[in-house]
């Protein structure tokens, strides 16, 4: 099974939010994700009813993050999101019968609560804002060091 993206992909798309000059379109941000505009939209809804961000429709109109990026964690996010797996470890068999596969099952699932717990713990400390100063952080070391200005940010806004 291919490991989920989601939460990687909304907090990509909602930096860039965060660096525009205005509005975002659902086209613009999908093309940041790589996704369909259909796909976009459906990740956002959960934003937009934990209060993240906002939509306009008509000429002008789009995505805009709609509270401060200090009052917005990682965990605030992927609760929106739905709160998917963080920790994905398939287990021989859902329900068995057979007494070793119930304590190997008993034992990797204490495994996956334990990480996942810790996982969102972390997850609940780091901010948007926190994200958004490494950005400008790797910005500002990348053109230092002679970068063409060619990152992903920009390589998207010339997209837009």
């Amino acid at each position: 099974m291919k490991p989920s993206s989601q939460l990687s992909d909304v907090l990509h798309v909602l930096l860039h939010m965060a660096e525009g000059d205005g509005p975002s379109t659902s086209e613009s941000l999908a093309a940041a994700m790589s996704t369909n505009p259909v796909v976009l939209r459906r990740l956002m809804t959960g934003l937009r009813e934990a209060g993240f961000v906002a939509s306009a429709k008509g000429h002008g109109g789009g995505w805009v993050i709609s509270c401060p990026l200090d009052r917005i964690t990682l965990r605030d996010v992927h609760e929106a999101l739905g709160a998917p797996a963080l920790v994905s470890l398939g287990f021989r068999e859902d329900r068995p019968e057979c007494l070793v596969a119930q304590a190997v099952n008993e034992s990797l699932g204490a495994a996956v609560q334990e990480a996942e717990a810790a996982l969102l713990k972390r997850l609940g400390t780091v901010t948007l804002a926190a994200l958004s100063r490494d950005f400008h952080h790797r910005l500002a070391r990348h053109h230092q060091a002679g970068g063409d200005g060619h990152h992903r940010l920009e390589e998207h806004r010339h997209e837009d």
